[in-house]
């Protein structure tokens, strides 16, 4: 016999409606049907229903496909959070997570292709997504900006440091060579060698503002 829904404005009712409104617990969810149960005797009356045995029986077919599709909405979803959220700083991947299971509408992990949030982590590292780490406090990841803007960015940034490192070879350059003048001239070589180096760092000082 089917129980009566409690009338409208009862605790009871109100009870209810928070109990729906809020993030019930992740294991208790249905992906297949975007279905969240109650609690566990609920998500057991609806996996015995006909509407989510219809359902699994349309999955089964294509498996694979749906594994790869919640997995790739999965990862999108949460580097976009990522990205949009902390930018490229490094962040507690939990902290990440915890945030993007705050929607209730999201892509359950336990119907994608990872089995935890570390392994998940894990791939987005060897993927070059994010930047990861392991600490004693847990998994930290940063978001890897491969916008052409960005990469852009870092090539005029790496060309300037090798501008500077070329600068700086040179000068080490002219001066031996000076030294190597300088040994061959009379003991008043040594004021002539002080003074050349001056100069020419004032040159290498000057051309680089």
């Amino acid at each position: 016999m089917r129980r009566n829904r409690p009338a409208a404005g009862t605790p009871k009712a109100i009870a209810n409606a928070m109990k729906s409104k809020g993030l019930q617990r992740l294991r208790w969810y249905c992906q297949v049907c975007e279905k969240q149960c109650r609690d566990e005797n609920g998500f057991k009356c609806h996996a015995a229903s006909e509407s989510h045995l219809r359902q699994m029986l349309v999955v089964g077919e294509h498996a694979g496909k749906h594994i790869s599709d919640f997995s790739m909405t999965f990862q999108s979803e949460f580097v976009a959070l990522l990205s949009r959220r902390f930018g490229t700083k490094r962040v507690r991947a939990n902290q990440v997570y915890q945030e993007y299971i705050a929607d209730k509408h999201h892509v359950h992990m336990n119907s994608t292709r990872w089995v935890t949030l570390t392994e998940f982590i894990k791939h987005l590292g060897r993927s070059g997504v994010a930047r990861v780490d392991d600490t004693e406090k847990g998994w930290f990841i940063a978001w890897v900006d491969n916008s052409p803007k960005a990469l852009a960015k870092a090539e005029a940034g790496m060309k300037k440091d090798r501008a500077t490192i070329s600068d700086e070879a040179r000068e080490r350059q002219l001066i031996a060579e000076q030294i190597e003048r300088a040994a061959a001239e009379e003991p008043g070589g040594l004021l002539t060698l002080t003074t050349s180096i001056m100069r020419m760092r004032q040159q290498v000082i000057a051309s680089s503002g």
